[in-house]
């Protein structure tokens, strides 16, 4: 047992998580989602326990024995347990269940990499979960959801308030994806090689890339970030990363996020408004997080042939290395976003970005020239209308400039932005 003292376990628990889920459904890989149910059970015993009674020495395996007894608690407890009566002697919970704590007095043995179950290595569950949590069958928001619980190890309440709905709202998402999923006839299981697993793990990052952007900038509500959403995506990247080292995607992807987080205390001023790029004090901008990002997408671009989120890393890069807004190489940006809209093409927030790029090289005519196309691909959205505006004040039409942002002010979500926005046409119409 290590020392008592109210030591701060939700970070373990956060890394623990996806470990102990996996263990039990490598065990049980047809009912991942009582394993979920369970896992987390365990999870809040932990944070209720272990503050005040000291981190077990192997908490892992604590974790393990705990959810495993709930688990077999629950299917005992269920109507259907004549149906599983030919597999009990199969499902009798390992030894160390028995000595977990509140079952019969003392601490788990620990269970090794492999848990005695056969199968995957310990070291490849939580890729194998973060896969089935963005199975295709999920919608986006689903797929986030699902692996901020079974992944991330936040409560249904936490993941809530994250997204500004109500618990009951979340709790009811929950439990549609992991039914979906079910229906859908997904399973948990190692990460196989191949065209499959490749897709599966695009879809991955492309899950944490979304959870990433939420938290940088929030869709609604009033905060402008989520750090909460931000570092744990962050977190999750650099799992994936832990389990493919020599995946150029995977260390470009985090690397745009730590080059991207690493502004964070400098995009609100003292009265929590927001600041655009061009206007930060760099000097809060957070080095140790731009000196690793930059190492991460050097060494990636130097390995292979770039893909998507190498080529947004190197974008960020070209930011973070700039001392100042005035010194930063546009042409340069405009000719990786050139490739990237080569990569992703028809994507509206790429060819938004470029536009901006654009008129920082060409002028403020040459963006405006581009951006019909990208409102038209984004008929709701605010940005490609802030853009305009700002674009519309810098060549001199401050009327139009005006209307934009009015306009833009009215669509956002955001009241970080909304005030913005109407601050920039209010400084406008006194110029004005």
């Amino acid at each position: 047992m290590r020392s008592a003292g109210a030591p701060d376990v939700e970070p373990l628990l956060r890394e623990l998580a996806p470990r102990v889920l996996g263990a039990l459904a490598r065990r049980h890989p047809g009912d991942f989602d009582s394993c979920e149910d369970a896992v987390q059970e365990a999870l809040l015993a932990a944070a209720r326990q272990w503050p005040g009674e000291g981190v077990p020495d192997d908490p892992r395996a604590w974790l393990v024995a705990v959810a495993g007894r709930r688990l077999v608690d629950a299917w005992r407890s269920e109507s259907a347990r004549r149906a599983r009566e030919e597999g009990a002697a199969a499902l009798e919970p390992p030894r160390a269940l028995e000595s977990a704590p509140g079952f019969g007095g003392g601490f788990a043995e620990a269970g090794g990499d492999d848990d005695g179950a056969g199968g995957a290595p310990d070291e490849d569950d939580s890729l194998a979960l973060l896969m089935l949590c963005c199975h295709p069958s999920l919608s986006e928001p689903s797929q986030i959801a699902l692996t901020l619980r079974a992944v991330g190890g936040l409560t249904t309440g936490e993941i809530a308030a994250a997204f500004l709905v109500p618990e009951a709202t979340m709790g009811q998402r929950i439990s549609r994806a992991k039914a979906t999923i079910r229906a859908a006839g997904g399973r948990f299981a190692p990460a196989s090689e191949g065209d499959a697993r490749d897709a599966a793990l695009r879809a991955v990052l492309h899950v944490l890339y979304l959870m990433f952007n939420e938290g940088y900038t929030a869709t609604s509500g009033p905060r402008l970030a989520r750090a909460e959403l931000t570092t744990e995506a962050i977190r999750l990247v650099r799992l994936v990363r832990e389990r493919l080292p020599d995946d150029g995607e995977v260390a470009g992807l985090l690397a745009l996020m730590l080059l991207t987080d690493a502004r964070r205390p400098a995009r609100t001023g003292a009265d929590g408004a927001l600041v655009p790029l061009a206007d930060q004090d760099r000097s809060r901008w957070r080095r140790a997080e731009i000196d690793e990002g930059i190492a991460l997408v050097t060494d990636a671009l130097a390995a292979a042939p770039p893909g998507p989120y190498q080529l947004q890393a190197a974008i960020a890069a070209v930011h973070a290395e700039a001392p100042d807004g005035d010194a930063t190489d546009w042409r340069q940006i405009v000719a990786l976003y050139r490739l990237l809209m080569r990569m992703l093409p028809g994507n509206p927030m790429v060819a938004l970005n470029h536009a901006v790029a654009v008129a920082m090289v060409d002028g403020p005519e040459a963006g405006l020239a581009l951006l019909a196309d990208v409102e038209a691909a984004l008929p709701r959205s605010h940005r490609p209308i802030a853009v305009r505006a700002h674009l519309l004040e810098q060549a001199g039409d401050v009327a139009g400039a005006l209307n934009a942002y009015d306009e833009a002010a009215r669509r956002t979500t955001s009241l970080p932005e909304r005030r913005h926005l109407e601050a920039r046409a209010t400084a406008l119409r006194a110029v004005g």
